[in-house]
């Protein structure tokens, strides 16, 4: 690929992931609430996910979610539930200052962390619909696809990753000496970001992504 290709694949992919999404509040919620452990432990899941998905594109399953309803709306609303799942169990969360156990990631598991930054990419068609709508416009239709893939695909992911360290870092240091009453501010702030993101993904179609 072209290295005018890939500074503006960069720059593009760079401009939309850092707009708050599922995965950056959950960067932010565990930078804040549990310490950079887990919150390092969550970043590899999202990362994974966003390999996941690209390489589901490449092999077609983007095209399928845009030629069947059916398939889109069972992953939409799964996606939505697990969101409102996730909103309902950080309004709920004990509150708490954040104390040194917490910024070293006690508390909180660092494999939950990763298996639910996972879920919450895998189980967002945006996502897939996103990146097949995005990617195809930076393939060369006469060079090997699936190199071409393999350099966006980690382009993207460490796109994500430096993103959610943004967040996480910034959660960690905002939130380290705030009290049990404002700790309880950021868990329920979260949650109703990612309820409002639920509701938003029942109402997103197909051809939004278009």
């Amino acid at each position: 690929m072209h290295t005018s290709t890939l500074l503006l694949y960069l720059i593009a992919v760079s401009a939309v992931m850092i707009t708050p999404g599922p995965s950056m509040l959950l960067a932010l919620n565990n930078g804040a609430c549990y310490g950079m452990r887990v919150a390092l432990w969550g970043m590899a899941g999202a990362v994974l996910s966003d390999l996941l998905l690209i390489a589901a594109v490449g092999c077609g399953l983007g095209a399928l979610l845009q030629t069947s309803e059916q398939l889109f709306s069972v992953v939409k609303w799964l996606g939505a539930a697990y969101l409102l799942y996730l909103a309902w169990g950080m309004w709920r969360a004990p509150a708490q200052p954040l104390r040194a156990e917490a910024l070293a990631g006690g508390g909180q598991g660092g494999a939950a962390a990763f298996w639910r930054a996972v879920l919450v990419g895998l189980s967002n068609p945006k996502g897939v619909l996103f990146f097949s709508a995005f990617l195809p416009q930076f393939i060369r239709p006469d060079a090997p696809m699936a190199e071409q893939y393999l350099v966006l695909a980690l382009i993207s992911a460490l796109v994500d990753c430096l993103m959610m360290s943004l967040y996480a870092f910034g959660g960690r240091h905002a939130m380290r000496t705030f009290s049990a009453r404002v700790m309880r501010g950021v868990n329920r702030g979260c949650a109703g970001l990612l309820a409002a993101m639920a509701v938003g993904l029942t109402l997103y179609r197909r051809s939004d992504a278009v």
